[in-house]
């Protein structure tokens, strides 16, 4: 099942707040960008971030979940009616996430 584009909508106006909220379609879902970093995504209308270690703090009892088959387990947020939770999970977890690949040019 493909997410909705409203439930992106909403997701990115949870978020309004926060600058360089970024995304990109792919294969019917959304992979969420903040401040140039992954940060997860919206798989089958669920927010997703990935599993790092002050995501775990902030969320302690979130269940681990597949985006889709054959992909890396990632934390299901369930406050998503709650903006300043989500804010703050956002700003939390961004120090905490890898640095963007570099695309290589030469290719």
């Amino acid at each position: 099942m493909a997410s909705s584009k409203e439930y992106l909508e909403f997701i990115l106006g949870q978020l309004s707040e926060l600058d360089e909220i970024t995304y990109r379609a792919m294969m019917g879902e959304f992979i969420i960008y903040y401040r140039g970093k992954i940060v997860g995504g919206i798989y089958d209308d669920r927010l997703l971030v990935k599993v790092v270690k002050s995501a775990v703090c902030h969320m302690p009892t979130a269940s681990y979940e597949l985006p889709y088959e054959g992909a890396k387990e990632m934390l299901l947020v369930d406050e998503v009616d709650n903006k300043e939770f989500l804010i703050d999970l956002f700003n939390s977890i961004y120090e905490d996430l890898p640095a963007p690949k570099l695309k290589n040019k030469n290719k």
